[in-house]
Order: structure tokens, then C-alpha cells, then sequence
């Protein structure tokens, strides 16, 4: 299973799939996807879902860019559509880190799209002085903030959002994390329908390649140290993705 580029997007489709996957990832991070959230999108394939990571650079226009991942996304769907899932329904689940939940909290607010629900990490909505340090050098002679605000944001959730089922984590150690403002809003608008998990981790925890240690002919102390620090560098990591997976097919089990 490898990682393939259709429609400016990043695919892995995995033999048998059962769902799809569409993931946003965060600020800084998401013109890489495959890379830079290689081992936590590779975990999903996995285990059956087709993953398209969608790249995009950050504006001050968030609306323009979740328009533009959006339909980044149905051109690769469309292909996928046709060429390879032969027009097989399979249920399709956002999924955004950092402010990549912002885009899918966007998406489903202002566009007629329909998913089965949205997983929703470490969302972050801060604004753009507290985002970018170097906008105070701009401001307030050109008063630039994102579009829309975070108050903006807020309000079209609140008021527009449309996909009811959602599952929102927040790790324990990440200070630019407000999750607990968005769960607080959800609740409201979809009640029963909002998960909210708190996880060990910081801001950075679904980042990371797949550090492989590849044992010798005879397995060594120093083999047993290389597997014992791969599963510690992991397994915060690994606590998400059985989270994720557990919130997406309930009856399924992992180990």
C-alpha cells in the first residue's frame, strides 16, 4: 500500500476498503501530510480506510482555503469514484488537526456536503495576532486578522455547522488547545451526538514518520533498547489512533 497523488491530494487506499477518511492537518504542517503525519495516517489505511490528506498553504483567508481543500477533495473522490472503488458507497469522515479542524469546522458550515461525522484534534482557532507574532509588526495600521475571526467562527459553528456526529480530543498537555470551547458548542447544537476525549500528548503528538528498527540476524540487548524506545517515542500516538479507530467502527477490536 503506497501513497499516491491524485488531484493535488495524498491517497492510500488499502485492499478492502470500508470508509473514507478526508484529513486537514495543521497550520504549518499540511503541505506535507504524508510526511509529516505519515505513521498516524498510515496506522488508519491499516485497518481499511482510504486516507486523502489534502495539502494546503496557510492565508489569512481560512473560507478561501477550506473552499479550495474542498474541492481538492471531490476531484480525488471523483477519481477514486471511478477508477478504483467502482462507484461503491463508502461513508466519509472528516478528519482535521490543529486548524484543520477550523477548515472542516468551515466546510461544514458553508458547504452542502455530507459526512458521517468529523474527528476533530487539538482544535485551534486562535486569532491572528496571537497565531502569526509577526502581525503586530502590521497592525493596527492594517488590522489584519483571519477571515472569518475567531468570534466569526464561533458564531457560524454555532448557528451552521451540520455534521451531528463528532469526536473531539484534547491532550493533556497542550496549552494552544480549545477544544473545551468547541465541545461547549457542539453539545448544544447536537446533543448526545459529541464525543469529547481527553488524551496524554501535547500540540504535537499526531506528528511523526514511522521510525522502523530493523532487528539483525540474532536479536541483541541493543535490539530490545531500539524496540523498547520506538514503542515509548509511539505511545501517546498509538493511544490516539486506537481512540480514533474505537469512535469510527465501535465493535472493532485493537490491540
Amino acid at each position: 500500500m503506497d501513497w499516491q497523488e491524485i488531484s493535488g491530494n495524498w491517497v492510500l487506499v488499502p485492499p478492502r476498503p470500508t470508509a473514507i477518511v478526508h484529513f486537514l492537518g495543521g497550520a504549518f504542517v499540511a503541505t506535507a501530510p504524508q510526511v509529516t503525519y505519515r505513521r498516524f495516517l498510515e496506522q488508519l489505511a491499516a485497518r481499511g480506510y482510504v486516507i486523502v490528506a489534502t495539502p494546503f498553504v496557510n492565508t489569512f483567508d481560512h473560507t478561501a482555503i477550506a473552499k479550495t481543500v474542498m474541492r481538492s477533495f471531490d476531484r480525488a473522490l471523483e477519481t477514486l469514484q471511478t477508477s478504483v472503488l467502482r462507484k461503491r458507497y463508502l461513508p466519509i469522515y472528516g478528519m482535521g488537526h490543529s486548524m484543520g479542524c477550523k477548515l472542516h469546522l468551515l466546510i461544514g458550515s458553508l458547504f452542502p456536503v455530507e459526512r458521517s461525522g468529523n474527528i476533530l484534534i487539538a482544535f485551534n482557532n486562535f486569532s491572528a495576532r496571537n497565531a502569526v507574532p509577526l502581525v503586530e509588526q502590521f497592525s493596527p495600521v492594517f488590522a489584519v486578522e483571519f477571515t472569518p475571526s475567531p468570534l466569526e467562527t464561533n458564531e457560524l459553528v454555532s448557528q451552521s455547522y451540520q455534521v451531528r456526529r463528532n469526536l473531539l480530543v484534547k491532550f493533556t498537555n497542550d496549552t494552544i488547545d480549545q477544544t473545551a470551547a468547541l465541545t461547549s458548542v457542539l453539545q448544544s447544537r447536537f446533543p448526545g451526538m459529541v464525543v469529547a476525549q481527553m488524551l496524554p500528548g501535547n500540540h504535537l503528538t499526531p506528528l511523526g514518520p514511522d521510525i522502523k528498527w530493523q532487528a539483525g540476524e540474532f536479536f541483541t540487548p541493543l535490539d530490545a533498547i531500539g524496540q523498547w524506545v520506538r514503542q515509548e517515542v509511539y505511545r501517546e500516538l498509538h493511544q490516539l489512533e486506537r481512540a480514533v479507530l474505537r469512535w469510527l467502527d465501535p465493535l472493532a477490536s485493537f490491540s
